[in-house]
This record gives C-alpha cells, structure tokens and sequence, in this order.
C-alpha cells in the first residue's frame, strides 16, 4: 500500500502548513529541553534527599530499642522508599552493569558504616531492596521502587493553549501575508482597461506598497495605451470621410457606365467601413456615459416598436420588472446592433428578457444558419467575418459584434454567443442589477 501525499495547492494551505510544522516542531524542542533539565534536576535533588534521608533513619533505628522500632516504620516511610524489620524479599543480585543510581547514592550514604547487600525484585514495576543490620544484629530491608518525576496536572492545559495559540498566530500571519496578493489577484481579474480605473490602496509593508503603485502605474499605462489608439483609429476613419465624399461627388459626374456603378459601390461600402471605424473606436469609451435609472421593460419595449413601426418582424417575450443603472444609450446601441445581426441573417428576430437577484439576461434569438462552433468566440473581435454567410456582399464589416461586445464590459456586463438546437444563433447579453 502507497501512502500518497500531496503538497497544498493554494498559498495560504502551504504557508500555514509550513508554520504549524515549524513551530510545532521549535514548540516540542522546548518541551523536550525543558522537562529534560526538570528531570535532571529533580533526579539530582531527588538522590540528594535520599541520602540525607537514608543516613538519618537508619541511624534513629539504629539506637531506637527493637521493641520501638516497628512504630517509626511509617514516620520514616517516603513515597518510593521505606524499610521492613526483616530479610526482605527474594530476589536477585543486581547486575553490577545496570546498577540503577539509587543504589550508588545509598552506598555513599551508609556504605561505609553497614554493609549492604542489593537485590533485584522481579514484577512489573522496578523494584529493588537493599539489606543490612543494625548493630545489635537485626535484619534491615530498605525497600526501593524508583519512580519518574509526575508531570503538573496543568502541563496538558498549559501544552493545548499554546497550540491553540500558535494556530492563531499561524492564521493571523497567513491572512496578513495573503490578503494583499488577494487583493492584486482581485484586481487583476476584475481589470477593465473600458471602465474608470480602480486604484489599489497604497498603503501597507514596503512590498505590498510597491506591488500596489506598480499595479496602479500599469493600469494607468494600459488605459492610455488603449486610448491612444482608439484616438488615432477614430482620426484616420474621421479623416477618410471627406476624400470619400469627394470622390463619390467625382463619380456622379461620370457618364453612366458599368464601372461608375462599381464605383459607387465600392465607395459606399468603404464610407460603410468608415463609419463602423469611428462607432468601434468611441464604443471603447462608453464608460463615459453618465448612468441613469433605467425601467428594462419599458426600455426593451420601445426598441421592439420601434422595430415593428418599420415594418421588421421583432418579438419580446419574457417580463422582468426589473429597474437597473446603466448606460441607456450604449445599451441601445448594443442591441440594435445584434438584433439587426439576427434580421439581416434569418429575417427576423425574438427577443427575450429574464431577471433574478443578481443579474438582469437579455437573449436576442434567431432561426439563420448560426455559427460554427469553433467561430463563436473569435466573430467577437473587431473585423473577423464568416466566409460562408457575412461577407462583403452582404455589407458586414466585421465590427457589429464587435462594438456590442466592447459596450457589453463598458456597461460591466457580458455577451455570449451560441446556437440553437434547430438551428440559429443566440446572443445572450447579462448585465448585473443594483438595486
């Protein structure tokens, strides 16, 4: 049988980990250091009153009368020690190899007055009697059972609430340490070069300040960075309008020919492309529209009418009583662009709303030939057609979903693109709701 084990995976698993071993450790080498000297010195203090001790009652038996003695048997009585008026038990000589420290001390105490004779008990317990006689000539058995010094009946108190202790400390340490890279990893996560920017708090350890301002610092970077090129694309499609416009007032005065005809539809198509351009580069910005309190039935409503006034087969189904803040005009934008994607591909379009707690979903459906599978994420990006059904002929650009999806994370919201059992497409938009 192997016994795998596997290193914690998150941060905070490992460093505490790492400082409930440590400590645990350092803890039970303190412990083992500590009740090791307790036990050398209360062995030594221990061996010392036993001789003191020893000498002492044999020589008050030694001049006691022998009809006395048997009475100050259990005045001189210790907890491991005590003496019998007699040969004492059967035993064995002690091995002069394993000779216990007891009887070295009671040699020295009395060795040189009365002769002494040990022998080993046998039980559980150690146990062993050393035998000598008084002057008179009685028999005398000093009766032994050595024993480890008791541990305080506090010490497993004192031992668990140290632990508790360095459990707390250990969790106290982890979150300090984790709580400023949760905090980066939050921030990382949640960055939105299209929203006003989040400035992490700067305040804190050396380390954790300079990992804040070099966030800080890169955002700001990164928002600038994306500004600056919005800027220039919105400048050069700006500035492209007006030779286009001047060369389709050239073409009018052509005569009538089939190239004029080409022309003109090629000049079209770019001022088209144009216009997608700048509409792409100031949906990044959309952040900047000023949030209003916005009745989403009554919103979504309006934009189906309006459909319907023209004379386009859009539906709404679904009530969600919910009232939100958001951007009303790049919400606008955002699903006129997909419901127009849903006409120009099926001819017609449903759109569906739902709402819980937490989130407010809006599904524009259709019956056209969808997406591939393997195309669904990448027609988000900015000027990427199908081949087989949006391309120039049909006068798409590329940008449409596009721009829905940059105003979907300006609005902090999503878009999700996916087909429909029988065929179609479905572009699911949910936004959060603060209530």
């Amino acid at each position: 049988m192997t016994l795998n084990v596997h290193w914690p995976r998150t941060l905070a698993s490992r460093l505490s980990l790492i400082f409930l071993i440590g400590l645990i450790l350092a803890q039970a080498l303190s412990f083992g250091a500590q009740y090791y000297e307790r036990y050398e010195s209360a062995k030594n203090t221990m061996l010392g009153n036993l001789q003191t001790d020893v000498s002492t009652s044999i020589a008050i038996l030694d001049r006691l009368p022998a009809e006395e003695r048997p009475a100050w048997l259990t005045r001189l009585a210790r907890k491991n020690y005590g003496y019998l008026l007699s040969e004492g038990d059967p035993g064995t000589p002690i091995d002069a190899r394993d000779v216990p420290v007891a009887v070295t001390s009671i040699t020295e105490a009395i060795g040189a007055r009365y002769p002494l004779t040990f022998t080993d008990i046998p039980g559980p317990r150690q146990h062993f009697q050393g035998h000598l006689r008084l002057s008179d000539g009685s028999p005398l058995t000093i009766d032994v059972r050595p024993a480890m010094a008791p541990l305080s009946p506090w010490l497993p108190g004192v031992l668990l609430g140290q632990l508790a202790l360095m459990i707390a400390c250990t969790w106290l340490a982890v979150r300090i340490a984790i709580r400023p890279l949760t905090r980066l990893a939050n921030a990382v996560e949640t960055l939105d070069p299209n929203a006003h920017p989040i400035k992490l708090d700067e305040s804190g350890p050396n380390e954790v300040v300079y990992a804040a301002r070099a966030f800080n610092t890169m955002q700001a970077r990164i928002a600038a960075y994306l500004k600056e090129r919005m800027q220039l694309l919105a400048a050069i499609s700006h500035d492209l309008q007006t030779p286009i416009t001047r060369m389709k007032l050239r073409a009018e005065f052509m005569d009538d020919c089939a190239e004029k005809e080409k022309l003109c539809n090629d000049l079209s198509e770019m001022e088209h492309l144009v216009r997608e351009g700048v509409a792409y580069a100031r949906s990044v910005h959309g952040a900047t529209e000023e949030s209003r309190r916005t009745n989403m039935d009554s919103f979504l409503e309006s934009l189906v009418f309006d459909y319907q006034d023209m004379g386009k087969q859009v539906q709404l189904t679904g009530h969600s009583a919910a009232v939100i803040d958001t951007r009303p005009h790049a919400l606008r934008r955002v699903l006129v662009n997909l419901t127009d994607n849903a006409l120009k591909f099926a001819g017609a379009a449903e759109v569906q709303v739902a709402a819980d707690n937490a989130s407010l979903r809006i599904s524009v459906l259709d019956r056209g030939p969808g997406i591939a599978e393997a195309e669904l994420a990448q027609v988000l990006q900015p000027f990427y057609r199908v081949e087989n059904s949006r391309n120039r002929d049909t006068g798409g650009t590329g940008l449409g979903l596009a721009i829905a999806q940059q105003l979907a994370m300006a609005l902090g919201g999503t878009l999700t693109l996916s087909n429909r059992e029988g065929g179609g497409l479905c572009a699911e938009l949910v936004l959060p709701i603060n209530q």
